[in-house]
């Protein structure tokens, strides 16, 4: 049994994903459970656990992801508007290991989100 989350194992290629964006720092990917019409997570390939283990010298890294965030959502018409939500720990609703940010848009968002 592998040691490896969910999201290590789609960046290792092991699980596939409808991938819409990859460089070397990154990669996003549609959720297989999407919460609005458009639902990608991106995830740094550097193993992070969450946004509470992001150290100091990960700022580029995270500077990074945003502008990639930026460009998807460019990309994918979403220029009424979208969310990006990162999750952390157990109460913070978060169910994967590793680092990710949910670009969720093409409707109207509610607020609180609950």
């Amino acid at each position: 049994m592998s040691d490896k989350t969910l999201f290590q194992r789609i960046i290792d290629k092991e699980i596939p994903a409808d991938i819409v964006y990859e460089d070397d720092q990154c990669l996003a990917f549609r959720d297989i459970s999407p919460q609005a019409p458009t639902h990608v997570l991106v995830i740094p390939k550097k193993p992070i656990v969450s946004v509470a283990t992001i150290a100091d010298e990960d700022q580029a890294l995270i500077g990074h992801i945003y502008l990639v965030i930026r460009n998807i959502a460019n990309e994918l018409g979403l220029g009424n508007g979208y969310r990006v939500v990162a999750n952390c720990g157990a109460d913070g609703g978060q169910s994967v290991d590793h680092l990710h940010f949910h670009i969720l848009g093409g409707r109207q968002l509610k607020w609180p989100p609950g």
